[in-house]
């Protein structure tokens, strides 16, 4: 397979460009809702993999354990989203990300009320949530690379949302996709540790892979340096596979939000 390496600037589609300019201006006081969406989507690829690889066992390339990790970088004022599912190609990239060719984006408009809450928890219904990063971040960095392509078939796609994107073939040794979030400086409370961990609790408490957050520990002995680790912020249990008596009413609740992109309770649960 001939591999396409240069680098090219394309436009957004017309409803990419709408969308667009919605993130940024009027989702602005729901804006943690970028990271529950991206690791929803980091989440739909891992799942994409171990469908696809029920057929073809390759495609996990000697490396079946997947998760998602997410780390921040304070002194880059960036935040990184990885997982290890099913990645995409150069096409898939163009034909998912530059462009929305569902159905479903005129809907999507329709539905908008201008109520922030209720447009918000319509993003993750229609398929749009990759666009959120943009209601934190001045620019973002994709890389990814597809299962069962070589190294020399990574992708790295880039914009500032700002009605075009620059795409590029690199080398990239590891199947998935990665998301940098270039942050705004009025976005840098999602660098600190406490406030992810916070959001990802909210709203991705139930997705079934591990969601590891890289966090600073304090020097253990005065003088010392501060150490990064990475923890398991998530249960990463389903809620069918535990026993009634160990699920808690706000279980219940986030359960709802996160399958169902709501911001609100259910009406009744049983």
């Amino acid at each position: 397979m001939t591999v396409d390496t240069h680098k090219e600037t394309l436009g957004f589609q017309t409803e990419v460009k709408q969308l667009l300019h919605l993130m940024i201006h009027s989702l602005y006081s729901n804006r943690e809702i970028f990271l529950r969406e991206l690791i929803s989507n980091a989440s739909d690829a891992c799942d994409k993999l171990r469908f696809e690889a029920l057929t073809d066992g390759a495609l996990f390339e000697d490396d079946a354990t997947l998760a998602i990790h997410i780390a921040a970088d304070k002194d880059a004022r960036t935040l990184t989203i990885r997982d290890n599912g099913i990645g995409m190609s150069r096409q898939e990239v163009i034909d998912n990300i530059g462009t929305i060719a569902r159905s479903g984006t005129r809907a999507f408009f329709e539905q908008l009320s201008g109520d922030q809450q209720k447009d918000a928890s319509l993003i993750g219904q229609f398929g749009v949530g990759f666009y959120s990063a943009f209601i934190v971040a001045e620019r973002v960095t994709l890389t990814t690379r597809r299962a069962g392509l070589t190294a020399g078939h990574g992708v790295r796609w880039e914009s500032a949302g700002e009605g075009d994107y620059t795409l590029e073939s690199i080398e990239q040794a590891a199947r998935g996709t990665e998301v940098t979030l270039h942050l705004r400086e009025e976005a840098a409370e999602f660098l600190d540790d406490w406030r992810l961990r916070s959001i990802i609790t909210k709203y991705s408490d139930h997705i079934q892979l591990p969601v590891m957050l890289t966090v600073s520990k304090p020097a253990e002995e005065e003088g010392g340096e501060a150490t990064r680790e990475i923890e398991q912020v998530n249960k990463a249990s389903a809620l069918w596979t535990r026993a009634k008596g160990d699920i808690s009413d706000d279980d219940y609740k986030a359960f709802y939000k996160h399958v169902g992109h709501d911001f609100q309770d259910p009406l009744a649960w049983s």
